[in-house]
């Protein structure tokens, strides 16, 4: 067995991929602030392709973790110096591994957060990215303002404090390269919300201007946050991951990447100081992300909520198993079709027909196993916009909402009955969970809460279609039947 390291690389198997450039000479122009699955199998896929090239050695990586909950990452990162094995699981069963070496350092900055600051600080870095998710911008869902109410997000308003929050790192670490003369990093969001630079800058500046009037003009005058669309399905690992490389190459890594060999990057090219040459590697450099986002959250992103929600109701474990299901493939087409097709822009070079079908392959890789329980975790964060924003486009144009609104009505019985119709209790991910849970003794007081539904909690229309089917939910009738039912409409 060879358990994963950097003395152990010249000792793997042939089959297996390694990098080919000298880790130790590689600079940290990125700092990654959330380094979780996507990010390993997205972002730093791409940056070890491009430091593969050898022309490139300022663009490694610097994982940063601000929580309690990344000493897991930080402990498998720091013993394995940075590796990890990527699994890619095609849908006609070929199975490539590889080892990724992007990652060159990683900061755990809930226990020390100093060293954090001096990276971010550090001239070398010239890109901070972010894979934080939805919930991680904290802003208000009916407003769109930053809420300032979190305590932790209080503690960092005294500049004095040493920093807990993404924007109390990034604030202070602003200050100290103004002080010192030096140019601005990118703040490059890698997250699935629509205009998700734009996001990322109104939250940042928001904070940063209540906290320091200085440093929030300096980062107003210096700082880019470009818009960017990503894409690539990376399922949770799993024991049977981590047991294929022992049985399959003898290795022996604590936290692999399980991914579909689709991937896509597509970024407005707008950086503060210099950027890496990631045409090179396939990303699809653009002057307006924002056509690209919208199809991707309102098709895949939906699509999947579409799938995962009435099918945790119904008990199928994965979003393969619901595909493998004529009723939930056809529910899922006919959304992306008469839905959320309707509400999009054009998108420059990309075939809407096509792209639908590509995801009905992707969704339907029975050698992924994507999980309706990931899938479904924290979609208080997701449901806003990847699928209510669509409800509220149709019903502006008086177009149908009747699957949208279904799908809310099988989230309110999510929370409200907790199991699936095979009698087994769902897992329930959400930061918000409680509160839902607290709010799901009818559909009536679930739907009533304006700061998550906005404008949906009192649109007639939409009401009328959500009670419909939540009552009938109530009533005991099953989720299949009602899709079926609802595709005869």
């Amino acid at each position: 067995m060879i358990s994963l390291s950097k003395e152990s690389l010249d000792n793997l198997p042939q089959e297996v991929k390694s990098p080919n450039y000298n880790r130790e000479t590689i600079k940290q122009g990125f700092v990654h602030i959330g380094v979780g699955g996507f990010h390993r199998s997205h972002q730093a896929y791409y940056i070890n392709n491009l430091l593969s090239d050898r022309e490139n050695d300022e663009w490694g990586i610097c994982g940063i973790g601000l929580r309690k909950d990344d000493q897991k990452i930080f402990e498998s990162l720091t013993e394995q110096n940075g590796l990890y094995s990527l699994i890619t699981r095609s849908p006609n069963g070929l199975i490539e591994s590889e080892i990724i070496g992007s990652i060159i350092n990683f900061i755990w900055a809930y226990k020390t957060p100093e060293k954090a600051l001096k990276k971010l600080a550090d001239v070398a870095t010239k890109i901070v990215s972010l894979t934080i998710t939805e919930g991680g911008y904290n802003f208000h869902s009916d407003t769109g303002e930053f809420d300032f109410s979190h305590p932790d997000v209080q503690h960092d308003l005294n500049k004095n404090n040493t920093p807990k929050t993404v924007f109390g790192f990034l604030t202070e670490a602003s200050r100290r390269r103004m002080k010192a003369g030096l140019p601005s990093f990118t703040i490059m969001s890698c997250d699935n919300i629509q205009h998700n630079g734009d996001v990322a800058r109104k939250m940042f500046l928001s904070f940063a201007e209540k906290q320091d009037l200085s440093v929030y003009k300096w980062m107003l005058e210096n700082t880019v946050f470009p818009n960017s669309m990503v894409d690539r399905i990376t399922p949770v690992t799993t024991d049977e991951d981590i047991n294929y490389l022992i049985k399959t190459h003898t290795i022996i890594d604590k936290w692999p990447v399980t991914c579909e060999p689709f991937i896509q990057w597509v970024l407005e090219d707008e950086f503060s100081f210099g950027r890496p040459p990631f045409e090179r590697v396939g990303v699809q450099l653009v002057d307006d992300v924002k056509p690209y986002e919208k199809m991707k959250l309102r098709l895949l992103n939906a699509g999947h909520s579409v799938l995962g929600i009435p099918g945790s109701l119904h008990g199928h474990p994965t979003i393969d198993a619901c595909m493998e299901d004529p009723i939930f493939r056809k529910l899922m087409r006919h959304f992306m079709d008469f839905e959320a097709t309707p509400t999009l822009d054009p998108v420059p070079g990309i075939d809407l027909s096509k792209y639908k079908d590509s995801l009905e392959e992707r969704f339907g890789n029975n050698n992924i196993k994507d999980t309706v329980e990931r899938i479904c975790s924290e979609s208080s964060a997701k449901l806003p916009k990847f699928l209510f924003e669509t409800i509220a486009e149709n019903l502006k144009q008086e177009q149908s909402v009747s699957i949208g609104a279904f799908i809310v009505a099988c989230w309110f019985y999510y929370y409200h009955q907790g199991r699936n119709e095979k009698g087994e209790s769902i897992i329930i991910i959400d930061q918000f969970s409680h509160r839902l849970k607290a709010k799901s003794s009818s559909p009536e007081t679930f739907i009533s809460n304006t700061s998550l539904f906005g404008a949906l909690a009192t649109n007639e229309k939409f009401l009328k279609t959500y009670l419909h089917w939540a009552k009938k939910l109530l009533a005991g009738e099953r989720v299949r039947d009602l899709m079926s039912n609802l595709l005869k409409r």
